[in-house]
């Protein structure tokens, strides 16, 4: 029986697939599901500071709306305050509780010093690592992207020193050098990476003319940057590397293993196949390695990687040339209309 085990931020996994933070990791009945079918590990759906913020302005609101008119009334009403993270720092706590795989919490926060206390509250529920999702949207003209790579370093090396906790970072493919950005974080003291973070995209409603969200599943389409950059990044750095995006099919996850990756994030699989899926993604992914003759994972993980592919430019930008080379394929598998 092929031996499906790895490591993950210094957490032993029973095997690579790793339930991402969403809305079935924010439910208790579903996460002892997540565990039941055969998730390694999973990752609590992220405090957001933002969602936060909103609730407080909403509470706010509705305990002074009537402030004007009824003033010979305020002192019946006891002072209120929103309570800020503790419900989701209770949820953290509880789902510790409830699964005996690991449970690492994610943390999306949008100012430095949030960031910074946010973790620290997090590291105390019991969590077994730290995700640090780190959601960048750009909308100013003035700020360069340096500043913003600069100032996550910085994060990262303030919650480092606060919390002992396996830090893990959840990236964006966006950055002017990917892997550049990867190094400065690993010095400053992640433990892990996460490739890549996966945007829900704005759009517009032609016939209403007015904007809307769209959350629409990622597809094996979408798993081309976490395998370049997985492959490229794979024994060049000290830290773990999480493939997730388009991760459908034990064949999948396989490509990022192969690459380097130590374990993949599944998400949208489950949504559309359902949390029993992690069965099958398990019991294809051992079928593979018997078939191989693999014994573990350790035998062929990272066997494609740059440092290791026998094709030097497997990974690099030579392989769009390459591409361009052989357009005479590309017309025969594809023939013009």
């Amino acid at each position: 029986m092929a031996n499906l085990k790895t490591r993950y931020l210094g957490l032993e996994l029973g095997n690579p697939f790793v339930a991402g933070a969403s809305g079935l990791t924010a439910r208790m009945d579903t996460i002892r599901r997540l565990e039941d079918a055969g998730a390694a590990a999973l990752v609590c759906s992220s405090l957001f500071e933002e969602q936060i913020q909103l609730e407080s302005f909403v509470l706010q609101e509705e305990l002074h709306r009537y402030d004007n008119r009824h003033a010979e009334m305020l002192d019946l009403f006891p002072d209120i305050e929103h309570s800020g993270p503790d419900e989701h720092l209770m949820w953290v706590r509880r789902a510790k509780e409830a699964v005996s795989i690991p449970v690492i919490a994610s943390l999306n926060a949008v100012n430095q010093e949030t960031w910074v206390r946010y973790a620290g509250l997090l590291a105390e529920t019991g969590a077994d690592a730290l995700e640090l999702n780190f959601y960048a949207t750009p909308d100013s003209l003035e700020r360069s992207g340096a500043e913003i790579e600069a100032e996550q370093v910085e994060i990262v090396r303030e919650i480092r020193a606060g919390v002992s906790l396996p830090l893990s970072v959840k990236l964006s493919a966006s950055y002017a050098n990917p892997l550049a950005q990867v190094r400065a974080l690993e010095e400053a003291g992640a433990d892990g990476f996460v490739l890549f973070n996966r945007f829900l995209q704005p759009d517009i409603d032609v016939e209403a003319e007015r904007n809307v969200l769209r959350h629409v599943l990622s597809t094996q389409a979408d798993q081309g940057p976490a395998l370049r950059y997985t492959g490229l990044l794979a024994g060049r750095i000290r830290g773990d590397i999480c493939a997730g995006s388009g991760i459908m099919q034990a064949a999948d996850a396989v490509k990022m293993l192969l690459a380097g990756a130590a374990c993949v994030q599944v998400v949208s699989s489950l949504y559309k196949e359902k949390v029993s899926h992690l069965s099958t993604l398990k019991r294809d992914l051992a079928a593979w390695m018997e078939k191989k003759n693999y014994a573990g994972l350790t035998d062929f993980r990272g066997k494609l990687c740059a440092a290791n592919n026998p094709d030097p430019w497997a990974f690099r930008r030579a392989q769009y040339v390459r591409l361009l080379m052989g357009r005479d394929q590309v017309l025969k598998s594809y023939p013009a209309p």
